[in-house]
């Protein structure tokens, strides 16, 4: 499948955001990664913690390893109990709120059958003998709407729903007709660019070292991370078992005035965030050759925002760490992307790691 001109590939790119992949349950965006890095990797497998391992060896023994990070897993819920009328009560997995997704179609991954249900508020049409729509109205309550005031809508029975295998603890995505790719100018938005977007730039890299006569001269490992939204779980678990002090994330970044970053703008390279302060070399080489490439790298100081990198160096698992950011407006929200970004992305990165 050939790349666009500006360094995506479209249908790629598509494909891993209709892939559900929540918290805990990232098959089907492992197995699309997989697939893309069995010809082009020197090692390829799937650790304990359900994170996919990429090994692209150096060509100078000795030379430090360096891991680089982009998770699999997607902002999504957790069924808390099944109702008697057949109405799903939901808890989020990672940090947002209904209003984020908006009310609408899900997917309720059960686990026998994947089905159809609809993330629903109730009639706006009601006075205040109900009282979760009452004081969710602005012009009543004006109460911010939050996980206990929606359900998902069944059409079916507990006991129908048991035979699918749905139960608490059955994971919750938005449906597939929420994830098509929009194009807009000179930008693209979706659902789930976080950490898609980030994905898709990993395996362009891998691609790029597949093909490249420079090598990185040390060890690269890419892992493909489980649990992220909810802790950083697999990164832990990566940075505890595998060789390497420097670990790179990879991730959507914020584009807001209080951090001086615009979706137009180059590369964003945190120098700290909510979890950490990374390290002012990786930084500082990450802004010259974002800049020795014509891009224009957005120093950034974040705040509320983690990372795999910021989990693993705040638990002691990794002694340095660093984090590359795609521009991204809206983040945990309807996210968008300018086309070069992951394109401009993977350039940094090809020659972040053969420069060492």
């Amino acid at each position: 499948m050939a790349e666009l001109e500006d360094g995506y590939e479209r249908a790629l790119l598509q494909e891993l955001l209709l892939a559900y992949g929540p918290c805990g349950q990232e098959d089907q965006v492992r197995e699309i990664c997989r697939r893309e890095l069995e010809p082009l990797v020197d090692e390829l497998s799937t650790d304990a913690a359900g994170n996919l391992v990429a090994l692209v060896k150096g060509s100078r023994q000795g030379a430090p390893t360096t891991r680089i990070l982009a998770h699999l897993d997607e902002l999504s819920m957790l069924v808390k109990r099944i109702e008697p009328d057949g109405t799903l009560r939901l808890t989020p997995l990672g940090t947002m709120y209904p209003a984020n997704f908006g009310l609408g179609p899900v997917a309720i991954l059960g686990d026998d059958e994947t089905l159809c249900g609809v993330l629903a508020l109730g009639s706006e049409h009601t006075t205040q003998e109900t009282p979760h729509v009452w004081q969710t109205k602005p012009d009543q309550g004006d109460k911010a709407l939050d996980w206990p005031d929606v359900y998902v809508f069944t059409g079916l029975g507990p006991e129908q729903l048991g035979k699918a295998g749905i139960g608490p603890g059955t994971r919750v995505c938005i449906d597939r007709s929420k994830r098509e790719l929009v194009e807009i100018g000179d930008y693209l938005g979706c659902y789930f660019m976080d950490d898609r977007a980030a994905v898709l730039a990993l395996l362009l890299l891998a691609r790029r070292l597949n093909d490249a006569r420079r090598k990185p001269p040390g060890d690269v490992y890419l892992v493909f991370t489980t649990n992220e939204e909810v802790g950083g779980v697999g990164a832990a678990h990566a940075c505890r078992t595998l060789p390497g002090d420097v670990t790179l994330a990879v991730e959507v970044g914020p584009t807001e005035a209080e951090y001086g970053t615009t979706v137009t703008g180059g590369p964003i390279v945190a120098y700290s965030d909510a979890q950490c302060v990374y390290d002012k070399g990786i930084a500082d080489r990450l802004c010259a050759v974002a800049r020795r490439l014509g891009f224009s790298p957005q120093a950034a100081v974040l705040g509320a925002f983690e990372s795999d990198a910021s989990h693993t160096k705040a638990a002691g698992l990794s002694p340095r760490a660093g984090l590359l950011c795609l521009p991204t407006l809206s983040t945990h929200g309807y996210e968008v992307i300018s086309r070069d970004a992951i394109a401009h992305a993977t350039d940094v990165l090809a020659e972040f790691t053969v420069e060492r």
